[in-house]
């Protein structure tokens, strides 16, 4: 395992974190034991890194990290997120700073992080939405100052919105942010244009999340493919939108055909190669997730060649929930 500079914290971090939202909830049936074992692999083969949030499971997804690492001598770093309190997700324009991030809200829920993670202090604590309509006052980050100074975080983060990734960039040119959790993928290079540039140059660490686009740059689904139940992917793949991927899915298949890699190989390493990127957080069920995903951290590079060429699979969909 490689690991990377995380920002001006200064902690070095695994290139291939754990993704701790499918051991909580949402991704369909999840055995505990295999939650357990798959931190245990991980942890084994050097991830220090692990990302979570208080609405993976309500909690559930922390307390089994929590149990893992009383059992493990090794310092990993835990990031989790707090959401805002009830209302549209993601905030709107007319939602007020203070009333979903409400100071009394916050410590509340970190509290209840920390009950959660069995620790005195969060390693960092990310906010888990945002709207650019508070960057002008952003209070909430001057109440995780305040925590920050009494012990209870070490570090400040922002998960950003899905449809406005830009928005935390006047954030991090202002020093609200130590860390910023982006997604990042061979469909959504958006970032590399000013996004990831602003956090090199003032050293705000960077997380990548759905490096496989929920799943699709794995390779393992097709037309046919059917989700349980409540799994979030019924909702992201809904329509004819696994069709439409699909197709998007094939045309990167022929490009890296001739190539030593996989595809979700290339995913990983498409997203490492930004000098940018601290560290990259697939999901993680199981064992041999554990494992297939951490030995990327190993390999070669992806040639400068077909870096460039995965560049023209970039896809301007607008966060694709409507249109075509």
């Amino acid at each position: 395992m490689k690991y990377r500079q995380l920002g001006r914290t200064g902690l070095k971090v695994s290139e291939i974190g754990f993704g701790a939202w499918a051991i909580g909830s949402d991704w369909g049936p999840q055995k505990e034991q295999d939650s357990i074992d798959a931190l245990h692999q991980a942890i084994d083969l050097g991830v220090n890194f692990i990302d979570t949030a208080a609405g993976y499971g309500k909690g559930k997804s922390e307390k089994i990290i929590a149990h893992v690492l009383k059992e493990r001598k090794e310092k990993v770093y835990v990031a989790t997120k707090i959401p805002p309190e009830r209302g549209p997700w993601p905030p709107t324009p007319y939602c007020i700073a203070e009333h979903r991030y409400s100071e009394s809200y916050m410590r509340r829920s970190i509290e209840e992080r920390l009950r959660n993670l069995e620790t005195d202090c969060i390693d960092i604590l990310q906010l888990h939405t945002w709207t650019r309509a508070w960057n002008k006052n952003p209070t909430p980050f001057d109440i995780l100052k305040k925590l920050q100074s009494e012990g209870k975080i070490s570090y400040i983060g922002l998960s950003t919105p899905e449809h406005d990734q830009n928005c935390v960039i006047d954030l991090m040119r202002r020093s609200y942010l130590d860390t910023v959790q982006v997604i990042y993928n061979i469909f959504e290079q958006e970032p590399a244009a000013e996004l990831l540039p602003t956090a090199l140059d003032h050293n705000v660490g960077i997380i990548i999340r759905v490096v496989f686009d929920e799943g699709i740059l794995t390779g393992k689904y097709d037309v046919t493919s059917k989700f349980p139940e409540g799994d979030f992917r019924n909702r992201y793949f809904e329509g004819d939108r696994l069709a439409r991927v699909i197709r998007r899915v094939d045309k990167i298949r022929q490009e890296i055909k001739d190539s030593d890699f996989t595809l979700p190989q290339v995913a990983l390493k498409f997203a490492l190669a930004h000098p940018a990127v601290s560290t990259v957080i697939p999901g993680i069920r199981n064992k041999k997730h554990a494992v297939m995903n951490t030995a990327v951290s190993g390999m070669k590079d992806l040639p400068e060649e077909l870096l460039l060429r995965l560049r023209r699979h970039a896809w301007h969909r607008a966060f694709w929930y409507a249109g075509k």
